[in-house]
């Protein structure tokens, strides 16, 4: 928000430099984005009074306006349509100095005719973002007089940005508190009182239908005079970043910015019934808002209504067009009301309709505050649009809404902050704030105030003591090596480990949106029967949260194709989440799964040739993996998965247990996502592999005596997995066995149909002798004999 020091000044005399102010906004965590002082670059610039205006012969946007600027007239060319002749506006002649990028202002000609000057918009004056018409001055205004006096360019604006946790500071007098406290300064918000007229009748009737959404609505009656706002108005709306409207808009505005209280005026003679019905939308229902769309509402949407029932606003976010106030309004119901936040922030989001209403009333605004403040719009009514306010307002509050209260112990305060805070220290850090404190010790008790809805609990209290404080002025500590918590476990240091292990295979890490797609999940072959769906998802399309981690990578890797990026290796370490499938549970089943894919080519020279990534690249990352947490039994079977193309896909098993699966993805996947083979990839339940049993890490010393090396090829059925045959091989070789691996795959006709041999180097070697050719010839024999009998392998060669 914009607030402008002029205005921070009316309730407390601080009299700081600007940096001095900008660092204790700061301190105070409301962070200063930008610093303006409009007066501080505009010279010259005078008030001048439109005489006639004719449209540009070359340019149909364009007008060519006379002024008279009290030392003369000249003529200028301006974009605007917003003036006409009588209006007094700010005039740049040749000469003025502006902020950039105009600087000195020349005579120069546009489209063939000479402009002598600017007439200015808001900011061209550095007044804000606001290019939507030139700024209009009092019409009393003596020409040629200085801008900078008419419009108090002389001031200080803070553009201030707030955390959505404090609502209490979205307006100047929540700023001007705050620095009021900081400074040791007196703070004070003057008690408004608007004059009451006998002789206006407060006939409306106000019914709330939902008190849940709509805890307090207060409607009050006044008769006003429509017209422009008096100049001061005008200037402070401007400075805070808001177009001057009409002096009943303009005071709402201003009650708005001043005071965080949004406020909504109606034309009472266009209200049906004289009345106000606060109540929920029925489904299908539609209104035009003031933005002129025709909206259709849902059954949570809340609406202000006549008393007829037809729709006049959505409650707390934007009025229609039936009942605005216009020219021609003489009697005026003012709106000041409280309602439930998230209410209120979730129908803001569904109608993608944000206003500056909507972002007070769904961070939560005062309930407390709710007549004070149409007290003081009254008050100004009363001053710029000559209202006559009836005597009561018609208040409906049916249950109060009680301040918090929040125990405070003085020994918590410096145990989380690493003070030495005393009771009084603590206690005057506080009640500048507008928090009522009372007792000491551990037995301190503190009242929030309703504007302050986050402080809820004692460690919001101790917060605000740090502010207060100052956070810079809490000094350090070193923790005491007995007093040092924390450490990771052996899961997370497992779970890095695989990050490591992954990293170091080529691979990148990526972190993916736990809401996907039904659509993903089940052609990846996901578990679909326990699906839990997103009540409020980001995107419709991606509406459930992942039982897989995969669909949602290869979507990253289709996103990078698409950027031009097609040799890619990513993985994921994340949770995913299955529906509970227990009577009593509440919350959804975590696992921590891990998942990788690649892509594209595998950049091998001058090592080997370039080729495209397989199924083994990914069983290779995985064996990197397992050999990082030094499982003890792992092994591939061939397996049949959905979302994995049939014949090129495995199971992955642990301690015999399936934990995943690994191979090319299924061409229906690729289709999907516009991917183009190969694209192999694999997933597995990481919770269960760090569960796995390890290595036997005993020191085993390597024996001093030579190997003993031979190579078996055997026949056997194309169906028979070469993993099946190793274990085979490996059993009958007992323990003199020392290394065993596949060499060599071979088909051919000559070996029959559907037949292929498999070639295994083994190497024995004992510990306390060498091995003699006859005890190698009995080994050899025993695996010849295994491999027969339980694969229907015969020796080959």
């Amino acid at each position: 928000m914009r607030a402008p020091l002029s205005w921070i000044r009316d309730f407390t005399p601080v009299e700081a430099s600007v940096d001095e102010l900008v660092a204790a906004l700061n301190q105070l965590g409301l962070e200063v984005e930008g610093v303006e002082e409009p007066g501080r670059e505009v010279r010259d610039v005078v008030a001048a009074r439109v005489l006639d205006i004719v449209d540009h012969p070359n340019a149909d946007q364009l007008t060519l306006v006379d002024v008279d600027y009290g030392s003369g007239q000249t003529r200028v060319v301006c974009g605007a349509r917003n003036v006409v002749p009588g209006d007094v506006v700010p005039f740049a002649p040749v000469g003025a100095q502006l902020p950039p990028p105009f600087g000195v202002l020349a005579a120069r000609k546009i489209r063939g005719e000479t402009s002598n000057g600017m007439l200015l918009a808001p900011d061209e004056l550095g007044l804000g973002r606001d290019h939507s018409g030139i700024v209009q001055l009092d019409r009393s205004a003596r020409l040629g007089s200085d801008v900078r006096e008419l419009l108090g360019l002389d001031d200080v604006i803070f553009d201030v940005s707030l955390t959505p946790n404090r609502p209490d500071a979205m307006c100047v007098v929540g700023v001007a508190r705050e620095l009021a406290a900081h400074f040791g300064l007196p703070f004070e918000v003057p008690a408004p009182h608007a004059p009451a007229d006998g002789g206006v009748e407060s006939d409306i009737t106000v019914r709330i239908d939902a008190p849940d959404r709509c805890p307090r609505y207060l409607g009050r009656v006044a008769r006003v005079t429509m017209g422009e706002s008096p100049a001061w108005l005008a200037q402070r709306l401007v400075k805070a970043g808001m177009r001057p409207i009409s002096n009943v808009v303009d005071v709402t505005n201003y009650v708005l910015l001043e005071r965080n209280q949004p406020l909504h005026a109606f034309d009472l003679e266009r209200l049906g019934g004289r009345g106000i019905v606060v109540r929920l939308a029925s489904a299908g229902e539609r209104m035009t808002t003031l933005d002129g769309v025709e909206r259709e509402l849902v059954a949570e949407d809340l609406l202000i209504c006549d008393a007829d029932l037809a729709p006049q606003a959505i409650a707390g976010i934007m009025g229609g067009g039936t009942s605005e106030v216009s020219g021609t309004t003489t009697e005026i119901l003012l709106e000041s009301a409280y309602f439930e936040p998230m209410g209120i922030a979730r129908s803001s989001k569904r109608l993608k309709l944000r206003s500056e209403s909507s972002a007070r009333f769904e961070r939560g605004i005062d309930p407390n505050g709710v007549a004070t403040s149409a007290e003081r719009a009254m008050e100004l009514l009363a001053e710029v649009a000559g209202a006559k306010v009836a005597t009561d307002a018609v208040d409906e509050y049916p249950r109060p809404i009680e301040p918090v209260r929040i125990s405070l112990r003085t020994s918590k305060v410096n145990a989380i902050l690493g003070t030495e805070l005393s009771d009084v220290e603590v206690v005057d850090a506080l009640r500048p704030l507008g928090i009522e404190v009372g007792g000491s010790g551990d037995a301190i008790t503190a009242t929030a105030p309703t504007y302050r809805p986050d402080l809820e609990r004692e460690i919001d209290l101790v917060e605000e003591v740090a502010r207060r404080v100052g956070f810079a002025s809490i000094g350090g500590t070193v923790p005491r090596p007995r007093d040092q918590v924390g450490g990771l476990d052996r899961a997370q240091r497992d779970r890095r480990l695989v990050a490591d292990a992954l990293v170091g295979a080529g691979l990148s890490e990526a972190v993916t949106l736990p809401l996907v797609a039904p659509g993903d999940l089940e052609r990846a072959g996901a578990p679909m029967d326990r699906i839990v769906e997103a009540a409020n998802p980001l995107r419709a399309e991606e509406s459930v949260l992942r039982t897989r981690i995969l669909p949602g990578l290869l979507r990253s890797v289709a996103h990078n194709r698409l950027h031009g990026l097609f040799d890619i290796g990513l993985f994921e370490v994340g949770r995913v989440f299955l529906a509970p499938d227990a009577v009593d549970q509440v919350l959804p089943d975590e696992r921590v799964h891990v998942a990788l894919a690649l892509s594209g080519i595998r950049r091998r020279r001058p090592i080997e040739d370039d080729r495209a990534v397989d199924a083994y690249d990914a069983v290779d990352a995985l064996h990197q993996l397992f050999d990082a947490l030094e499982l003890a039994d792992v092994r591939f079977e061939g397996a049949v998965r959905a979302g994995f193309h049939a014949g090129r896909a495995a199971a992955v098993m642990v301690d015999g247990h399936d934990v995943g699966a690994v191979g090319e993805v299924d061409q229906r996947v690729l289709d999907a996502l516009e991917l183009v083979r190969p694209v192999v990839a694999a997933e597995l339940d990481l919770d269960r592999v760090l569960a796995a049993r390890r290595r036997d890490r005993s020191f085993r010393a390597p024996s001093p005596f030579p190997p003993y090396s031979i190579d078996l090829a055997f026949v056997v059925d194309e169906d028979r997995e070469a993993d099946a045959v190793a274990r085979t091989l490996r059993g009958a070789a007992g323990e003199v066995l020392e290394d065993l691996r596949l060499f060599d795959v071979f088909r051919s006709v000559a070996l029959g149909e559907r037949r292929k041999s498999l070639a295994f180097a083994l190497r024995f070697r004992a510990p306390e002798r060498t091995l003699t050719d006859e005890e190698v010839g009995a080994i050899r024999q025993r695996c010849i004999d295994a491999v027969r009998r339980e694969h229907g392998g015969e020796l080959r060669g």
